[in-house]
């Protein structure tokens, strides 16, 4: 059991460092530059204190990497406490104000006190490099849902019998609208001309995507207020997310690619419903290491997939969402569960199941993920690969 513990309140440019002993009397409190020569001195006053210390941050990724890596490196504990849980934690101590050193003195308090803190430990170099894949991922996609969302916006306001019928998730109707934006100019081009257009372009149901626009085009007759120039950002928008379909395709082959070579590549994949990206998503949420939670159980809180009492006086048997949990690792989960119900006859029959008690779609996808949580804990604690019909236990 650690003697000292040293919480560090995590800042962009700085960290504060608070230490405290058993009794929590504070030993040290520092404010430090975000910078190697700075934060090793940190460390060294640190186990000069003493040399069994326990430390704890409220930030585990980003402008905290250095320093974790500092501490890691040099063989420390580590453990990790969420901001939610160090600002409720403070409005149970003394004063009213927030500071960086408050921040930091309720992380090492909380860290002194509590034993089911998640623990730290060094990701090995693939986990890394696919959190980073996955995380662009996540931001291009992100970019091209706003795109897309602008795109509709803009056209909806000079052509909404086009926007109607446009599946702007598709290459086909972004490519109609770098060239064609208004109805007079799908009517000046006509069908043939337009169809033959879309063909050089390679564009797949070129004959019923030209129908269907000229169909709109003969709809509306009316010119709007800055329609020209709208008709511009639209060409611009439809080109940005083309740009995006783009990037996004390439960095999910670097994903699949990295993530085919990572050890539990084959294990992962052989559960029905995830493929490469979602098993990239996996392993960079847990790093492939299930010893980190202790249990299927403590995944799946962390997952977001197993529901949380809210029982108070005569009232029990109350369950509700989790309000903290690992978002992304949820989507993996959910995701996957969706697709295994059309996949795998298991998975159907369970959702069934669910669906004739009485659960809504939600629900019953959400026990389903549930259940796929302690499979795939014991398929990657066994090192086995999923089988039809294979009775697999969770026990830790």
């Amino acid at each position: 059991m650690a003697q000292i513990w040293a919480g560090t309140d995590i800042g962009k440019t700085h960290h504060h460092c608070v230490v405290l002993d058993a009794e929590g009397r504070k030993l040290l409190s520092r404010r430090v530059l975000n910078d190697e020569p700075e934060l090793l001195a940190l460390l060294a006053d640190v186990l000069a204190l003493d040399e069994d210390v326990l430390w704890a941050v409220d930030v585990a990724d980003g402008m905290a990497t250095l320093w974790l890596n500092v501490l890691l490196n040099h063989g420390q504990h580590l453990v990790y406490i969420p901001g939610l849980a160090v600002n409720r934690a403070s409005a149970g101590y003394r004063g009213m104000g927030k500071t960086d050193a408050k921040d930091a003195t309720v992380i090492a308090d909380q860290a002194r006190m509590r034993r089911d803190l998640l623990v730290i430990r060094p990701d090995d170099e693939h986990a890394v490099e696919l959190r980073i894949l996955t995380d662009r991922r996540s931001d291009l996609t992100a970019d091209r849902t706003r795109r897309i969302n602008r795109l509709r916006g803009q056209l909806t306001g000079i052509f909404p019998a086009l926007e109607r019928v446009l599946d702007l998730g598709n290459v086909g109707p972004l490519v109609l609208l770098t060239g064609y934006q208004t109805p007079a100019a799908l009517r000046r081009t006509g069908r043939s001309r337009l169809e033959t257009w879309l063909h050089n372009r390679k564009v797949r149901g070129a004959d019923a995507l030209a129908q269907a626009a000229l169909e709109a085009a003969e709809r509306q007759h009316t010119a709007v207020p800055g329609e020209k120039i709208t008709a511009q950002v639209i060409h611009t928008l439809a080109k940005e997310v083309m740009g995006l379909n783009e990037q996004i395709a390439e960095i999910d082959k670097l994903i699949a690619a990295r993530f085919r070579d990572h050890d539990l590549a084959e294990v992962i994949v052989s559960m029905p419903g995830i493929g490469p990206l979602l098993g990239a998503e996996f392993l960079a949420a847990t790093a492939g290491d299930m010893t980190r939670f202790g249990s299927a159980d403590r995944l799946a809180s962390f997952a977001g997939v197993a529901p949380v009492p809210r029982d108070s006086g005569n009232i029990s048997g109350n369950l509700h969402r989790p309000r903290r949990y690992h978002r992304g690792l949820q989507r993996v989960f959910y995701a996957s569960a969706l697709i295994s119900i059309r996949s795998c006859e298991e998975s159907r029959r369970f959702y069934d199941r669910k669906r004739a008690e009485g659960k809504r779609h939600t629900q019953a996808v959400l026990a389903l993920a549930r259940r796929r949580v302690n499979v795939l804990w014991a398929l990657i604690r066994d090192g086995q690969c999923f089988q039809r019909g294979l009775q697999v236990t969770a026990v830790a």
